[in-house]
C-alpha cells in the first residue's frame, strides 16, 4: 500500500488499481485530493476535513465514487441516496477493495459545556489508522498511525501518551495546517521524539509526500 499525505488531516492510500481517500476538508488545498478515487472517507463533520461542495462536486463528476462516513455528515449528504453509507464503531465493511474498521464514537471535547460531535476513525487494512479528531485506541494492532500533531483539542502530553499507547510501528503527522512554520518546526522535534522513546520511525511527511508501507 502506499500513502501519500496531503494537506491537513488528508491522506490518499493506494492499492493496485484502487484509491481510498480519507478527510479530504477546507484545509486540504490540493484540488486533485479526489481525483481517480474510488471511496471517500470522512472522519467527521468539522470543516477542516469535510468539505460538502468538494465531495458533492467529485460525486458529480465521478458516478464510481462513494462516501463512507460518521452519522452527521451522511444526514447532510442524505439527498444523494445510496452513495452515501453511514457507519460507526465496531462496523468492518469492505470499501473499494479496502478492508475497514471502524473505531471511536466521540470527537475530543473542545468545550467543556457542548456535549462532542460523532467521530469515526477507520483502519485501513489492518496496516494504516487514521483517528479523526479523536485519540482512540483500536481494539487491534496498528502498523501505521496517521497521528494528530496539533490541535485545539489535543495537548502536547497528550500526543506522547497516545503514541505510547497505540505503539504503532510508524507514525505520520497528520491535523497540522494550523501552523505556521515555526510550529511546524517544534512540533516536528516533538514527534520525533515520541518516535525515540518507543525506537520507531515518526515524522511528518510534506503534502504530497508519499511511502510504500
Amino acid at each position: 500500500m502506499r500513502l501519500t499525505k496531503l494537506g491537513h488531516s488528508c491522506v490518499r492510500l493506494q492499492k493496485d488499481d484502487r484509491t481510498l481517500v480519507i478527510d479530504p476538508g477546507g484545509l486540504t488545498p490540493e484540488s486533485d485530493a479526489l481525483d481517480g478515487a474510488d471511496a471517500v472517507l470522512i472522519t467527521h463533520e468539522h470543516f477542516d476535513h469535510f468539505d460538502p461542495d468538494r465531495i458533492r462536486a467529485a460525486l458529480a463528476a465521478d458516478p464510481r465514487l462513494d462516501v463512507w462516513c460518521s452519522r452527521a455528515v451522511a444526514a447532510s449528504l442524505a439527498d444523494l441516496g445510496g452513495r452515501v453509507h453511514q457507519v460507526g464503531h465496531g462496523d468492518a465493511v469492505t470499501v473499494a477493495g479496502f478492508d475497514v474498521h471502524v473505531y471511536g464514537e466521540d470527537h475530543e471535547i473542545l468545550h467543556p459545556d457542548v456535549p462532542p460531535i460523532p467521530n469515526s476513525g477507520y483502519l485501513v487494512d489492518g496496516e494504516v489508522f487514521h483517528p479523526g479528531d479523536a485519540l482512540t485506541v483500536p481494539s487491534e494492532p496498528v502498523r501505521t498511525l496517521c497521528l494528530p500533531g496539533n490541535a485545539p483539542w489535543m495537548k502536547l502530553p497528550e500526543m506522547y501518551s497516545y503514541a505510547r499507547e497505540v505503539n504503532p510501528e510508524r507514525a505520520f503527522v497528520i491535523h497540522d495546517g494550523l501552523l505556521n512554520d515555526a510550529g511546524l518546526g517544534v512540533m516536528n522535534n516533538h514527534v520525533g521524539n515520541a518516535g525515540k522513546e518507543l525506537g520507531r520511525d515518526f515524522r511528518r511527511l510534506a503534502p504530497g509526500e508519499s511511502v510504500d508501507l
